[in-house]
Formats: C-alpha cells, structure tokens, sequence
C-alpha cells in the first residue's frame, strides 16, 4: 500500500503540472488541428475537462503497468479516478460560479488541482478495497466514449452550456 500511495501522490502531482501545461499546448502548437483533440482549444468548461482526462489516462496506463501484478484492483480505480476526476471539474465549476455568480482564476485553478486530487484519492481507496473490479469493462467504456467525445466535440461542440466560453474567460 505503501508504494501505491507513493504513485498516487506522483500521478496527482504529473497531471497538476502537466494538466496546467496542456492549457497553453493548442497555442503554442500553433493551432494544430490534431494538438486540439487532446488539449483545450479554447476556454469552455468541456475543454477544460480534457486538462485531467487525458494526463490522468497517461498516468494511468503507466500506474497500470506498474501495479497490475501487486494490486489487483487498480485497473478498475484508474478508470474510475479518470471519470470522477474529470466530472469534477464542472461539477465543482458550476457549483461555485453559481454561488458567487461568476468565475474567478485562483478558483478555477483550484477546482482543477482538488478534482485532480479526488480523481487519485479514488484511485488509492478503490485499489485497496477492489470494490470496482467487477465493472472494469464497463469503467474503461466509458472511459474510451469519453475520450471519442473529447475528439469529436472538439471540433464539432453542440450548442449547450458546457461547450459555451464561460463570458470571463474569453
């Protein structure tokens, strides 16, 4: 349990620096159109979602490589720290834009940094406990839909709230 916790704190870390790095990688790529199916092309909170989504999957794909063998369990907590952690950061968005009626960046940035925390507390509490294990499958589905959305709505967002600039980001 010891070095799970050791790679959930290094995976927590890895997607808070690499997710705040993802925000500025669409522009620096110059606006590549393949750059944006994994980073965020502009200031939407669907967009956002993609600055845990896609570091987390990274990290744990590698957390399952590491561990599978010593912690049976960890493939079905990845798939759900992955999910919890990216529904987070609307959830969490949405609840205190809506108290406050408005967006401020220093909360922002916090609500990403705390969902990326809840994402790798899930992992760490559904490894130990294997609780998950039965619904690997339909985990890592919705993990693999989830990321065929991020790809698609990209470029193709419908006309509803998430996919909408928030009015103080743009």
């Amino acid at each position: 349990m010891k070095r799970l916790k050791h790679y959930c704190i290094i995976g927590a870390l890895f997607v808070i620096v690499t997710g705040t790095l993802a925000h500025f990688f669409y522009d620096w790529s110059g606006h590549n159109f393949i750059v944006g199916f994994f980073f965020p092309v502009n200031e939407s909170t669907w967009e956002h979602m993609k600055l845990c989504f896609f570091p987390m999957l990274l990290y744990s794909l590698y957390l399952i490589y590491m561990m599978k063998d010593t912690q049976p369990g960890i493939c079905s907590a990845s798939a759900t720290g992955i999910l919890s952690g990216t529904f987070a950061i609307p959830v969490l968005f949405y609840t205190y834009t809506g108290i406050l009626g408005r967006n401020f960046l220093f909360l922002d940035i916090g609500v990403f940094i705390v969902s990326v925390i809840l994402a790798f507390v899930t992992v760490y509490r559904l490894t130990s406990s294997c609780k998950a294990e039965r619904f690997a499958g339909i985990l890592w589905l919705s993990v693999a839909i989830l990321g065929l959305c991020f790809v698609w709505f990209t470029y193709h967002s419908p006309e509803i709230g998430i996919f909408t600039v928030y009015p103080s980001r743009k």
